[in-house]
């Protein structure tokens, strides 16, 4: 019996071994379900790129160009004047009479030095109202700004200082590699009065428009922790080139939670450069008011929502006036691209510069119309 065992045992396996074989790549043959119809996509091997182990280097580049902001103004408070006057029964009788005390009020910011020649840049809202800008550099140096011109539509100001050898910063070539949301980023300032401070998130997202903060609106979002002192501070790359201008976040709690805008470096330097040729930022403008183009009245055109913005009303001898556009008109195209929304009309006409003509395509009464208009100088709606 053991011979027999032995002599069988090891073309046995053989067989099995065989037979489970043909059974996993042949399942058919036995009329086993053979799975060719589940497509299962395998993703290539992907090897990350590899970062630095520190961001020093960059911090190092770009925050000598970083200054802090100390700015103060003369206020009157009339209300600090009764409640003297209530402590002191000497001059109670004579309250009403007294002119009210003045004190100064101080307030903490951020600026970025663009240029070797002393031009720096920081928020409106930083500076307005201020009657001293005392500005303090990285090395320890501080001297007196000089308010150069403000843009309150973008929220941006341009200083200027009188120093030597002042380092600038350097902006990152977007034209070439456009920032992309996951980009590492750091913001560096002066939150609540501890000096420059560094911290470091990603790009949350970018364009972000219709926040309510500006007329002009393309904030790029970051969670680099942006708090109350770092308005107007560079939110640079990984390799120390500055992206945007830190201008405002979102908060129920007056801190950080993480949802921080800034202006992107392009259109920061813009303005500067405006501000610095013609003491203004000079725009295009047409003198119309519109609404989108909502599901109702854009089938009443027989046009898709969104094809297209109505006019709600006219500025007097503006641009469109005198072009003949009428309240109810719709707006389809202006030179030729497509208008979507208010907001991307009115930054296309802004690039524009003043007596420059632009046709606009238009619907009026379900008949498609064009009509030329001189484009003006936008008027400055803001304080």
């Amino acid at each position: 019996m053991k011979e027999l065992v032995r002599n069988y045992a090891w073309p046995v396996a053989c067989g099995l071994l065989v037979a489970l074989l043909i059974i996993q790549r042949y399942p058919h043959w036995i009329g086993l379900p053979t799975g060719g119809n589940v497509a299962i996509q395998m993703a290539p091997e992907v090897v990350p790129a590899a970062g630095p182990a520190s961001y020093s280097d960059a911090v190092q580049r770009a925050a000598p160009a970083v200054a802090n902001i100390f700015t103060s103004k003369e206020v009157t408070t009339p209300e600090g004047a009764a409640a003297g006057a209530s402590r002191n029964p000497t001059l109670r009788d004579y309250s009403d009479s007294l002119p009210a005390p003045a004190r100064r009020q101080s307030s903490l910011g951020s600026a970025v030095i663009l240029s070797s020649d002393g031009y720096l840049l920081t928020n409106n809202h930083v500076i307005a109202g201020a009657d001293e800008i005392l500005v303090a550099l990285q090395d320890g140096r501080e001297a007196l700004a000089q308010l150069i011109g403000t843009d309150p539509e973008t929220d941006l100001a341009v200083l200027k200082i009188d120093l030597p050898n002042l380092p600038a910063i350097t902006i990152s070539a977007s034209d070439t590699r456009p920032h992309r949301t996951g980009d590492v980023v750091m913001a560096i300032g002066n939150p609540f009065g501890l000096g420059q401070t560094v911290t470091m998130g990603i790009i949350s997202a970018t364009g972000r428009n219709q926040l309510g903060l500006n007329t002009y609106e393309d904030f790029i979002q970051t969670d680099a922790a942006i708090n109350q002192g770092n308005s107007g501070g560079a939110l640079i790359d990984a390799h120390g080139n500055l992206i945007g201008i830190n201008t405002a976040i979102f908060s129920q709690s007056g801190g950080s939670q993480g949802i921080g805008f800034a202006i992107p470096a392009r259109l920061a330097a813009e303005v500067m450069k405006a501000i610095i040729t013609n003491g203004r930022v000079i725009r295009g403008w047409l003198g119309v008011e519109v609404q989108p183009l909502t599901a109702e009245v854009a089938e009443s055109f027989r046009l898709a929502p969104n094809e297209g913005i109505v006019i709600t009303g006219l500025y007097r001898d503006g641009p469109a006036w005198q072009a003949g556009l009428q309240p109810g008109d719709v707006i389809l195209a202006i030179d030729d691209e497509p208008v979507s929304s208010g907001r991307n009309a009115m930054n296309q006409v802004a690039r524009a510069q003043p007596g420059q003509s632009v046709k606009m395509k238009v619907m009026r009464g379900g008949k498609p119309m064009t009509f030329e208009a001189e484009v003006g100088v936008r008027p400055n709606f803001r304080p």
